[in-house]
């Protein structure tokens, strides 16, 4: 069966159920429009209360970013703790502003407002992850901006669904590679009947679902708070998960199947073990 015929399958059988909770966060994205209405008037970002980002006295995320936090954490995996970003952006509300302008015009590519500085905002940098929210919370009724996060999710999503012969040559900033794989994968969704009139975060959540990035699983206690060591726990999670995404690459394991092992080894650690020795007999 071609990758286009078992998309097409996958697509068809995809859980409409999940329509329910795509409709919640887009219900809920609206009432965060209205509150702060900066693509309809460009002018109300002046009126930004700093408490709406970070209050103080005592610490607490404002109502802005957590929606961000509350709502757009797709992949399963425990949001990372931005509070001193969010502090950081209370601080630099002149530098967050010029940002958000950027985010709302529509003079400027999807490409150039990631590209945009940033960086200038402690913790706002690396793969951008907090400002790729802004962006898609300001732009997300164009159809154009898919809620998927990391440049590394969505160049998985277009390994395994348009193929690697699709990808343009690199050396591209973050923002045009950020663009390019949001552009194949919107082709891509457009491509099938069905599909093509999903919302873009319903089409988000069947990418999960279907196809899920080997980082995706659950974080572990010793993960959150250990850093960058790693653990002989952490290194046999990541042969593990490599043999779930070989098998599913190979069409042994469906994304159903992938999320149930991988659950099973979250839940049963002293069957680690038989299930690992049970998924490489299917391998052979």
């Amino acid at each position: 069966m071609s990758k286009s015929s078992l998309l097409q399958q996958k697509i068809e059988a995809f859980d409409k159920a999940i329509k329910y909770e795509v409709n919640l966060v887009l219900g809920a994205l609206k009432s965060f429009r209205q509150k702060f209405p900066f693509a309809e008037n460009l002018a109300s970002i002046e009126w930004l209360d700093p408490d709406r980002l970070f209050k103080v006295n005592p610490d607490q995320v404002g109502e802005f970013f957590g929606f961000l936090e509350k709502n757009l954490n797709l992949q399963g995996t425990s949001p990372q703790n931005s509070s001193n970003a969010y502090r950081n952006a209370r601080l630099q509300i002149k530098d967050l502003k010029n940002l958000l302008r950027i985010s709302v015009d529509d003079r400027k590519s999807l490409a150039q407002k990631i590209d945009a500085p940033w960086e200038r905002i402690g913790g706002f940098g690396q793969d951008k992850v907090v400002a790729k929210k802004i962006i898609y919370c300001f732009n997300y009724e164009k159809g154009t901006v898919l809620p998927v996060f990391g440049n590394q999710h969505l160049r998985h999503f277009v390994n395994r669904t348009v193929g690697t012969a699709a990808l343009k040559p690199k050396y591209l900033s973050l923002g045009q590679e950020y663009e390019h794989y949001t552009s194949e994968l919107l082709n891509l969704k457009n491509s099938f009947l069905v599909a093509k009139g999903w919302d873009t975060l319903y089409f988000a959540r069947f990418l999960y679902a279907e196809f899920p990035p080997p980082d995706s699983e659950p974080q572990t206690i010793s993960e959150r708070r250990g850093g960058m060591v790693v653990t002989e726990e952490q290194l046999d999670l990541q042969g593990f998960m490599k043999l779930l995404g070989e098998l599913q690459k190979q069409g042994i394991l469906s994304g159903e199947e992938f999320r149930e092992n991988r659950d099973l080894w979250v839940r049963q650690p002293d069957e680690r073990e038989a299930l690992m020795q049970r998924l490489k007999k299917l391998a052979l």
